[in-house]
């Protein structure tokens, strides 16, 4: 699976740091990194993330070819 974050989205909520350290990580107080390629063993709680984040910058699979700019 895919992932990547809408940074025009994102406010730093940090939901999905909290949940998934080991694919989203923040730099200082706004910055967000992701792993674009989501290991398999995350895939679940990666999908939890997206749904946790309170603005939907997480798009996951086709939504990331589809949806990202």
């Amino acid at each position: 699976m895919r992932t990547v974050v809408d940074l025009t989205r994102c406010q730093g909520y940090a939901q999905c740091v909290f949940l998934v350290p080991e694919v989203f990580e923040l730099h200082g107080e706004e910055g967000l990194l992701c792993a674009t390629a989501v290991p398999d063993d995350q895939v679940e709680r990666v999908r939890q993330a997206a749904a946790a984040c309170p603005v939907q910058a997480i798009l996951l699979g086709e939504e990331v070819s589809t949806g990202a700019r």
